[in-house]
């Protein structure tokens, strides 16, 4: 079994679509089918879930329709024999039904987060039936029927397995499954999401529950690349990462991946591609635990970061004061990302604000307090990164852009450093230019 899962710009378009069947074919073997909603469904949905809150019915209504004639017009391109066609538009229509009654209740969380998954369900079914039409034997599989993910950050993949396994054909040599991403039931059996990007995830929890010989991931994007080709000229896409090289760059801001998609499948050596839907062709980057090259290999961006100094004289020769420190933020479940020491001072960064106001609260006693707003990480990795002999050249940067963090030694693997996001894109551009053109400059034989 492989898994293979399709974000929403590979199924945004009738022609994206026949680019996805074409891709499905040419893969030999039982495959699950993991699709996201189509490209700019869910910015829909969550308009609509605001709207709904806000009490704007009218702009939900004019929201409802534009969403349920961009898939009638999907169909009319993928299916176009009418009587075919008027059999899965009357299928379709029983999900807009569905849909409109969620719409009609009152608004809650829950029903938010049904009509999030939405996109997802009416994609799917298209796509099941397209692919019929196309006679291409398939199963269509809701995620909601095994999709358990209670703990986000530690999904129990053996419950999914117990699940999922009575709906697949045991006695199919060769059988297509077709699946939503991103949607899950939590804890409280209540359908919910793996959060923006979770379809990676979905791949990843299936591709270890059906101990998957390996999981596809297919974007707009030819694999991991060196840094971030929306701000920087000259990157190129890896052809390898190892499990953790992957985990760092997901975490620290590379889009190609939802940061926890490498979790689940690293216990069982499940190996990740990166593919393009619309350059199959090319190798893309394979994810494993092999290490076929060691040293520098990529940097990637987080924004949206937040600094937090506490200084204080208390600290000074005294045991005890980071435990309670840490325990303020463990208690208001907010992840610290970066953090640095002195003798008399801390300095810690967050990406979540939603509980600031409570931190500073409490933090207030403890020492001075210092907050910086608006900046983001910037994270080296590469396996034996501090044997690679180029890393210290990364130091110069200190030359040109301020640096108000540096940290290494949680992750061998990983150099972090915190900038104002102003000066974000100008760090990714020195450093670049630093540690990837000079070195491959450098490494050109001269004639």
């Amino acid at each position: 079994m492989k898994v293979l899962k399709f974000g929403g710009t590979s199924v945004g378009t009738a022609e994206s679509i026949n680019n996805v069947r074409t891709i499905i074919e040419s893969v030999p073997g039982s495959k699950m089918i993991v699709l996201s909603a189509m490209s700019g469904v869910t910015n829909y949905l969550v308009t609509i879930t605001e709207k709904l809150e806000a009490g704007n019915r009218e702009q939900v209504e004019v929201l409802n329709t534009a969403l349920q004639i961009k898939h009638l017009e999907l169909l009319d391109k993928l299916i176009p024999a009418s009587e075919r066609n008027s059999r899965v538009r009357n299928g379709l229509n029983k999900l807009f039904d569905e849909f409109n009654a969620l719409l009609s209740n009152e608004f809650s969380e829950n029903n938010a987060n049904r009509i999030l998954t939405f996109g997802e369900t009416m994609l799917t079914y298209l796509f099941s039936e397209y692919l019929a039409f196309c006679e291409i034997n398939n199963k269509l599989l809701d995620a909601k029927r095994f999709m358990y993910v209670g703990n986000l950050e530690n999904p129990d993949t053996d419950k999914v397995a117990i699940k999922i396994a009575p709906l697949l054909d045991s006695g199919e040599s060769e059988m297509i499954y077709i699946t939503q991403g991103f949607v899950r039931i939590d804890k409280f059996n209540r359908v919910s999401t793996l959060k923006r990007g979770g379809s990676d995830y979905t791949s990843t929890i299936l591709g270890a529950a059906l101990n998957a010989e390996e999981v596809q991931i297919w974007t707009d994007i030819d694999g991991f690349h060196n840094n971030d080709p929306r701000y920087v000229e000259d990157t190129h896409p890896l052809a390898n990462l190892t499990f953790e090289e992957a985990a760092e760059l997901a975490y620290f801001g590379a889009k190609i991946l939802h940061p926890q998609t490498i979790s689940p499948v690293i216990d069982k050596n499940i190996p990740i591609y990166l593919k393009n839907t619309f350059t199959p062709l090319l190798p893309g980057t394979k994810i494993s635990s092999e290490i076929n090259e060691s040293g520098l290999k990529a940097i990637s961006a987080k924004d949206g970061i937040t600094a937090i100094k506490i200084k204080s004289n208390r600290m000074l020769m005294a045991h005890g004061f980071l435990k309670k420190i840490f325990e303020i933020f463990d208690n208001l479940e907010t992840a610290i990302d970066m953090i640095t020491t002195s003798e008399i001072a801390i300095s810690l960064t967050i990406d979540d604000t939603k509980n600031l106001d409570l931190i500073l609260d409490q933090l207030n006693g403890y020492g001075d307090i210092t907050v910086e707003m608006d900046h983001s990480i910037i994270c080296i990795v590469g396996e034996g990164l501090i044997k690679d002999p180029n890393t210290f050249k990364l130091f110069e940067i200190l030359n040109e852009i301020p640096v108000r963090m540096i940290s290494y030694g949680g992750s061998l693997n990983n150099v972090s450093l915190l900038v104002a996001t102003e000066n974000k894109v100008a760090a990714l551009k020195a450093l670049h230019k630093t540690l990837f053109i000079q070195k491959e400059r450098a490494s050109v034989p001269s004639v």
